[in-house]
């Protein structure tokens, strides 16, 4: 992969994102990288552009616009109906080498990990898995005498390294610069209804060739567990709640506060809660008003899923336990003793009222 020159890389313009929709409904993360790819957009004054691609799918244009989209270019085909790599892969990659785009984000769910890594490899370019960070500056950061410094690059930052340290990484040499970005870490806009985007629809042709799989079956797992992203206040577990029966202090306290519950990465290893409970960086994020961290250490991985909560309860028996340091309110002593103490405390208060 050689690098572009300055001719080249001067005709890509524009910040693209990749406009997630599963059976004709947007995801969230779709509004979420349209508000983030604005931001970008005003520091590079240009526009952002969402890409969507599937089959029929025109009539979700408006909820783009709504949340920030100023163009949206649409790729609409029957061989499009359910995601496959090979007909996506080929969507966006065709959509890259015909409208140029500086910036490129995709979500990081399980299709835009599939997609990303498979169309920044088609059109040549690099790729920053798993942001936690995107912003417009220099590169290098700091100047090196006798290398120059370029401007206006993406700052892709992401956890390395198991979480032990951020890298910032760049990509200054070829475009787009890619990037995929975890859900709920970026923030979508207020919705503004009836706004509008230009449509700009697009069809590179699709031929099926033998990387075209054939779906026998799409089989949905039925879950009542809600998505604890979505939810205001989370309890949440760790190691040190000691077993799958003591949750049930957990779930106590989170009823009253008409909460939910949540854990660590150990009880999902123990078997005590689905992985969909997981907060962290191998779980979710989550950015709750309120987060207890109940019996949780605040191992940095752990950290990387909740540190924007508004506001952090932590209860430990280790005063040392660094999960202390990004509490608002630490209380140190034994969850067994404090959380029920607590939840016959609010549930005084509210029978008071």
């Amino acid at each position: 992969m050689g690098a572009m020159n300055a001719e080249e890389l001067a005709k890509y313009k524009g910040v693209f994102v990749f406009a997630q929709q599963v059976d004709n409904v947007l995801s969230g993360i779709s509004f979420e990288l349209v508000g983030e790819g604005k931001r970008l957009a005003e520091k590079l004054g240009t526009e952002v552009t969402a890409v969507l691609v599937g089959s029929d799918v025109s009539g979700l244009v408006d909820e783009l616009a709504a949340y920030g989209a100023d163009k949206v270019i649409v790729v609409d085909d029957p061989e499009l109906k359910n995601y496959r790599t090979e007909p996506y892969a080929h969507a966006l990659a065709s959509v890259i080498n015909e409208f140029k785009p500086e910036i490129m984000l995709v979500g990081a769910t399980a299709i835009g990990r599939d997609l990303g890594p498979t169309v920044s490899a088609r059109v040549q370019t690099g790729l920053t898995a798993d942001c936690t960070l995107l912003e417009i500056g220099d590169f290098p950061v700091n100047p090196i005498p006798g290398k120059e410094q370029k401007h206006n690059q993406l700052l892709m930052t992401r956890p390395a390294f198991g979480g032990n340290t951020i890298a910032t990484i760049a990509c200054p040499d070829n475009r787009p610069q890619m990037a995929t970005v975890r859900p709920g870490v970026m923030q979508k806009l207020d919705k503004v209804e009836g706004a509008k985007a230009e449509v700009i629809n697009y069809n590179p042709g699709f031929t099926p060739n033998n990387r075209y799989v054939e779906i026998l079956e799409i089989s949905k797992a039925v879950s009542d567990i809600k998505d604890i992203m979505d939810a205001k206040i989370l309890v949440s577990g760790g190691r040190g709640v000691g077993s799958a029966e003591n949750f049930k202090l957990l779930e106590d306290l989170a009823d009253v506060l008409g909460g939910q519950v949540s854990c660590s990465r150990a009880v999902v290893d123990s078997g005590w809660k689905p992985k969909e409970l997981q907060v962290g960086q191998t779980g979710k994020t989550v950015r709750p008003q309120l987060y207890f961290a109940i019996g949780i250490s605040g191992a940095i991985q752990h950290v990387a899923g909740m540190e924007e909560s508004d506001i952090i309860i932590a209860i430990n028996k280790d005063p040392d336990a660094p999960i202390f340091d990004v509490a608002d309110y630490g209380v140190v002593g034994d969850l067994n003793k404090i959380v029920p103490a607590l939840t016959e405390a609010i549930k005084a208060e509210l029978a008071a009222k």
